[in-house]
């Protein structure tokens, strides 16, 4: 049995738990910086005599720079390592975050908005690979769905952060604390974070073998653990000096990497049509604008809820066949949702539901997506899907927002938007394991 092996079939030791939760922590970190812009919308509009649109720039720079970061930071990882990846993009966010703070002009601020995105792009990948390969088999599922509930908790908690700060020390003190956070998990992670075990089985830098019986001694899994040969890898050495982003498209993973970006896509463009557009609609609808806002905040506890319901219910059963459920489930909840949001205790009951189930699904798409591609190419296949689903979250809001223009009614958008959710449930339907790293 080889090391990969072994941590698929051991228990989870208190070392692999501790990288979980330091892959939570900077997720809920993530979403406090991501987010840092929606907390002083209204300062900076003030202070700086923004239009609506200027302020819309402003919101898109991050998610944009986000998806810049999944898609170009990502493949790195499987050249240098996925730990120094993850370590360059956090001083990226956390220099994003300072420079945010000191800012003279808008302008300014959507370049350092669009770098602490770029470092979060990155972020997200890294910790979504090693939360995986260090999780084993029983236990994977889990471990990365309360990885994902950190970014819910993180909105939250940075919320109520933010308003506190503002109050005290103004808008430019929620970036500072945002910067001061950041680079406190980069002196952790510098300190503990190990490298990845599937790099160094692949790609065997300097002292691979060594590096990788202190991490199993870590684990509790100590031995005489060997690297496995390379030359059983062929013609492959030329490939590994090169990133591997055209391997997506090769005949081993055209089906799997087109499947899982179109249900990356529908998924990650429901839950931001649904998390943008909901307070707002239910406002328009003649819900009080406390209300409106108190549901939005039950759909974000909902979310936190729903990610580690799907982790355990996948512990149990195939994760690939809860998460098609949670698809179906989601889908038929935003369409009872929208027609029964006129009732106030209604429509809270079934906003922490739609969100529960919609974040659910997004667990389930890091949790399978690790899976789809080896190790040599792990991040790039994880960092590229994850970059098409941002950009369906950068579509979402403005197509929404097009189509009420055209006269869409809100019930309409939301019978939309459940179709939408079918089209992930076709795509994962269809999709098949490529690796070892989890079977779904």
């Amino acid at each position: 049995m080889n090391l990969r092996d072994k941590i698929d079939e051991s228990p989870m030791s208190g070392y692999q738990w501790g990288i979980v939760a330091m892959a939570a922590i900077m997720n809920l970190l993530d979403g406090f910086d991501v987010l840092a812009l929606a907390f002083t919308a209204s300062a900076i509009k003030a202070e700086f005599a923004l239009s609506g649109v200027q302020l819309g720039y402003l919101m898109s720079a991050g998610l944009i720079g986000m998806t810049a970061g999944s898609l170009f930071l990502a493949p790195f990882a499987d050249k240098i390592g996925r730990r120094p990846l993850l370590l360059i993009a956090i001083v990226l966010s956390a220099l994003g975050m300072l420079g945010s703070a000191f800012i003279s002009s808008y302008e300014a601020l959507g370049g350092w908005r669009l770098l602490t995105g770029l470092g979060v792009g990155g972020i997200l990948v890294g910790t979504n690979v090693l939360t995986s390969e260090y999780s084993s088999r029983k236990w994977r599922s889990f471990a990365i769905s309360v990885y994902a509930s950190g970014f819910g908790i993180g909105a939250v908690l940075g919320g109520f952060l933010a308003v506190a700060l503002q109050d005290i020390y103004g808008w430019r003190s929620v970036y500072l604390a945002g910067a001061g956070l950041t680079g406190l998990c980069f002196l952790a992670l510098l300190a503990w974070l190990p490298e990845s075990i599937d790099f160094l089985l692949n790609k065997q830098p300097k002292n691979a073998e060594q590096r990788l019986n202190q991490i199993a001694k870590k684990m509790g899994l100590a031995g005489n653990w060997t690297l496995p040969a390379l030359s059983a890898q062929n013609g492959e050495k030329s490939a590994v000096k090169k990133l591997p982003i055209s391997q997506l498209f090769s005949a081993q993973y055209l089906r799997s990497t087109l499947l899982i970006w179109t249900a990356f896509f529908s998924i990650m463009f429901s839950f931001y049509f649904v998390s943008s557009w909901t307070p707002a609609l239910l406002k328009d609808a003649g819900i009080g604008a406390d209300a409106s806002i108190v549901i939005g905040i039950m759909i974000s506890i909902g979310g936190t809820i729903g990610s580690l319901c799907y982790g355990l219910l996948a512990s149990r059963w195939s994760a690939r066949n809860v998460l098609i459920l949670f698809t179906v489930l989601s889908s038929c909840a935003v369409v009872v949702f929208i027609f029964s949001s006129s009732v106030l205790w209604l429509a809270m009951i079934l906003g922490v539901l739609v969100g529960a189930l919609i974040n659910g699904c997004i667990s389930g798409l890091y949790t399978l997506n690790p899976s789809i591609y080896a190790a040599d190419i792990r991040s790039t296949g994880v960092g590229w899907s994850i970059g098409v689903g941002r950009i369906g979250s950068i579509l979402a809001p403005t197509i929404a927002g097009s189509l009420l223009d055209l006269g869409w009614e809100k019930q309409n958008l939301y019978i939309a938007i459940g179709f939408v959710l079918l089209i992930s449930t076709v795509a994962l339907s269809f999709l098949k394991r490529q690796s070892k790293l989890q079977a779904i």
